[in-house]
């Protein structure tokens, strides 16, 4: 049997590293994972306790609706204008998706197809890079870097396009660059694509991880942005339900149609005590994300100034769950697998290359901030044992 789609795939180079810790954990080694992107804080005692109470009603075992009930569209559409001052309604301009992956590729489907293309910022999530694939379109990638103007990159990319990119894809926070953008730069995306009739769909997957003072910005801020954009928002990281798998696309109203349609046809919607525990969670809960806002700045703190000590010099992010960190000089020629592949086999340290996020991030690898002060710190140590190279200042 040949099968379609999946043998233009490459190898995912995530699992490489993956393999080594498994191996090393089998051997007896106690290895410390900064690798996947997995939150480890728990989900809220709220939306646990109304789980189990939904579940146990019998009327929630049967189908649901794919669009998400409305009491949970209505408690996104509270969120917004509580959080962000963006007027959504529930009943048009949202939608629930079962998590921001499955409405991004699916999205994908009702946007774009063969011969078209989306502009996407390089390094990227993977899943970025491969939805608008998956719908057959090309595409045109953004980079982004140190030193890089992404917005006028973007301008250009899209001008030397053909065919003229019809979506672009933006994510800010970003992962895994950690790059952050202020309502100007919103601004001036939401001005380029009135003029150029183009759709932005911005992942705002990181949306209350800004630290420092910083509150990472909504597009759907932008007076009129619901004319050319669309924002998906997720309860995995905001609320720690990574596993619940609840997230919304929210704004144009005929995007938002459309995805519905096509929904109607592929899911009934998630587990409805699922749907119930999420709206309560999002009413009744909102002071959580501040709290896990909180625990990654200090692991932020802990990591960045540990391996500042080192003479791992590293700009702080001001946002996202991640610490971006550029090969140090001394290894840099081993490139973002072999340097990881060093971290696991002699630091116990796991943490993800930057290649697997595109060919611009092969000079990186990527620390997630899934453990605690603790861990962090004997992650410290043990990387002070194995970069023998580095220079502390």
């Amino acid at each position: 049997m040949e099968f379609r789609r999946i043998p233009s795939l490459p190898p995912y180079v995530f699992t490489i590293i993956d393999s080594l810790k498994v191996e090393a954990r089998r051997a007896g080694e106690d290895v410390i994972d900064l690798g996947f992107g997995n939150p480890d804080l728990p989900s809220p005692d709220i939306a646990v306790e109304k789980l189990a109470e939904a579940a146990r009603n019998s009327r929630n075992h049967r189908y649901s609706a794919s669009r998400g009930i409305p009491k949970l569209r209505q408690a996104l559409a509270d969120l917004y204008l509580r959080r962000f001052g963006v007027e959504l309604d529930a009943n048009t301009e949202v939608i629930n998706t079962i998590g921001a992956k499955e409405g991004l590729s699916h999205l994908m489907w009702v946007l774009a197809q063969p011969g078209d293309a989306v502009l996407v910022p390089s390094p990227s999530y993977p899943i970025h890079l491969y939805a608008p694939l998956f719908a057959g379109a090309e595409v045109r990638e953004i980079p982004l870097g140190t030193g890089v103007d992404f917005f006028e990159t973007m301008q250009e990319r899209w001008e030397y396009s053909w065919p003229k990119p019809r979506v672009i894809l933006l994510s800010f926070p970003h992962n895994p660059t950690t790059l952050c953008v202020d309502l100007d730069f919103m601004q001036r995306v939401v001005d380029f694509a009135r003029e150029h009739e183009v759709l932005l769909v911005h992942d705002f997957a990181y949306a209350d991880l800004g630290f420092d003072g910083y509150s990472p910005p909504s597009i759907l801020q932008v007076p009129g942005a619901k004319d050319v954009a669309v924002e998906l928002y997720s309860l995995t990281k905001s609320f720690s339900m990574a596993g619940w798998r609840v997230a919304f696309l929210a704004g144009n109203a005929d995007t938002i149609a459309a995805l519905a349609r096509l929904k109607s046809y592929l899911d009934y919607g998630t587990f409805q005590p699922i749907q119930i525990a999420a709206t309560v969670v999002m009413n009744e809960a909102s002071e959580h994300p501040k709290l896990v806002n909180d625990i990654y700045q200090s692991r932020r703190d802990a990591l960045c100034g540990g391996l500042e000590r080192l003479g791992w010099t590293i700009e702080p992010p001001r946002g996202t769950m991640f610490v971006w960190a550029p090969i140090p000089e001394p290894y840099r020629h081993l490139g973002s697998i072999e340097f990881a592949s060093k971290l696991v086999r002699e630091a116990n340290v796991a943490v993800s290359p930057g290649v697997g996020f595109g060919p611009g991030g092969d000079g990186h690898v990527r620390f997630a901030l899934i453990e605690n002060e603790q861990r962090i710190g004997q992650a410290v140590r043990n990387l002070r044992k194995t970069l023998t190279d580095l220079e502390a200042p």
